[in-house]
Parts: structure tokens; C-alpha cells; sequence
């Protein structure tokens, strides 16, 4: 067994570290600033949504048609699919979802977006799309915008989950 272990541990020792990711994974929680606030003794017991997503960055690409292909299920990021908690019941987009964890996925057009929220949690991008696995969908209408968002942004602010990213913008009510 001790060979083993220091076979194991050798192995280890050289393995080559991996390079940062080119579209890091990022957070959000509502309410906003809730980490903040947890460690200076001041928010609830738990947040009330957090959302795990990966940024890609523009990288002077056309992103939005090109890119992202309208019309098609996107995984709203990169890398793993984009997962959305909600730690008690609330509305989003309008549509009641209870506590639990989700896949958010998009059918991205010009116009509108469809955000479709998934049970199948742990997926890798939207290779393996269930669509009987979906709880719901809602659309959203897009917002042009004259600032030139860089890398893939999302956040919740006192009523609405922000998406971002090249000169759209959406947003989806969400309340508890």
C-alpha cells in the first residue's frame, strides 16, 4: 500500500498544473452583495438565488448570430452549462419554481430570448439538451445597449436577474 501512495504522490508531483481558463466561472447572489454582507454579520441565514456561470470574453468575435447561433439551445456561457439555485420558492419571468437547483439554458434570437430552466442538472454545455427535462420556458425581450460588455455578465439586482454581454442586455423579474 505505501508504494502505492508514493507512486501516487509522485504522479502528482508531475503533473503539469492547468492553465487558467479562458472563460473563468463566476457567481452571483440575490440578495446582491450577499457574500459581502454574510461575512460583515449582515445578511439572512441563506441568499435567496445564486447563479454559477462561466464568462467567455468577445475577443474582438461577432458574438450574437455568429458566435452564439440564433436559434439554436445555447448553454448560456461556456464550458459546463449555466446552473441557477433558487433557496426558497420564487418567481421567475413570471412562473412560479420552487427551491432547488437548475440548469438555465437560451434559444437566443434578434429580438427575444427563450431562458429555459432544466432539471438536468451537471451537464457539460448543451450537447445533450433534454427538452423533456425542461421546467419551464420564458421569453424575454432583448435590450440594445450603447456599452460594449466584454465578457459574458450576469447579476441580480433588487427585482431582476441581468444577463450581458457584447451590446445586449436582458433582464428576467425574479421575487421571492
Amino acid at each position: 500500500m505505501l508504494g502505492f501512495l508514493i507512486a501516487g504522490q509522485l504522479a502528482m508531483a508531475q503533473q503539469k498544473v492547468p492553465d487558467l481558463d479562458k472563460s473563468p466561472m463566476d457567481a452571483s447572489y440575490f440578495p446582491a452583495g450577499y457574500p459581502t454582507m454574510k461575512v460583515r454579520g449582515q445578511a439572512p441565514a441563506e441568499p435567496s438565488a445564486r447563479i454559477i456561470y462561466s464568462r467567455p470574453q468577445k475577443k474582438g468575435r461577432n458574438i450574437f448570430g455568429e458566435e452564439v447561433k440564433y436559434n439554436e439551445v445555447w448553454r448560456l456561457g461556456a464550458n459546463e452549462a449555466t446552473e441557477i439555485e433558487f433557496f426558497k420558492n420564487a418567481t421567475f419571468g413570471g412562473k412560479k419554481v420552487l427551491k432547488g437547483r437548475y440548469t438555465l439554458y437560451c434559444i437566443p434570437t434578434e429580438t427575444t430570448w427563450t431562458l429555459i430552466l432544466s432539471k438536468d442538472n451537471y451537464t457539460w454545455g448543451s450537447f445533450a439538451y433534454k427538452s423533456d427535462k425542461d421546467v419551464f420556458r420564458i421569453d424575454v425581450p432583448v435590450q440594445k445597449t450603447t456599452t460594449d460588455v466584454e465578457a459574458l455578465t450576469m447579476f441580480f439586482d433588487n427585482s431582476n436577474l441581468n444577463i450581458l454581454w457584447d451590446f445586449l442586455k436582458v433582464q428576467v423579474p425574479v421575487s421571492f
